[in-house]
């Protein structure tokens, strides 16, 4: 099931469990994880993009390693609301991913990535330490919207 109504999302899943969220870029991947109790979402890697079998594998090693029960996928999507060609990018990548039989939320992540550049500034990190996470970042903030919105909070 892939969708974009965090209800929705929510009925599909377990009371709890851990999600991962993933930031899907041109060049890497962001990953965050949350804990079970949908409270907070954690930075984890940064994978450089190859060849979508490897990234697909690699995504699959955390998900079975933390034994996550949903994804949390960002969609980049234009000031206006309407897809951009990265949003259309994101979406065939949740497809792609739905094999691995978990849920999928589709979530708005217009100024993550800008977001989470400011936080990390704002932590004086240097510029080369904040292009290696970046992502990372970008996708812990995109899973901590979601999971807010899950538990409740944004409802």
């Amino acid at each position: 099931m892939i969708t974009t109504r965090a209800p929705e999302f929510r009925d599909a899943l377990p009371a709890g469990g851990v999600l991962i969220g993933l930031d899907p870029g041109t060049k890497t991947i962001g990953l965050a994880l949350c804990d079970a109790g949908w409270r907070f979402a954690t930075p984890d890697k940064t994978i450089v993009r190859r060849k979508f079998r490897d990234d697909k594998a690699h995504i699959a090693t955390v998900i079975a390693a933390r034994q996550v029960v949903g994804m949390v996928i960002g969609l980049p999507l234009n000031m206006d609301g309407s897809d951009s060609p990265r949003a259309q990018s994101a979406r065939a990548m949740a497809r792609n991913l739905a094999d691995f039989g978990l849920p999928v939320l589709m979530w708005d992540e217009r100024w993550s990535t800008k977001a989470a550049e400011r936080a990390m500034i704002d932590l004086d990190m240097s510029r080369a330490r904040r292009a290696e996470r970046i992502d990372a970042h970008a996708a812990a903030l995109i899973l901590q919207g979601a999971i807010d919105a899950l538990s409740g909070a944004l409802f």
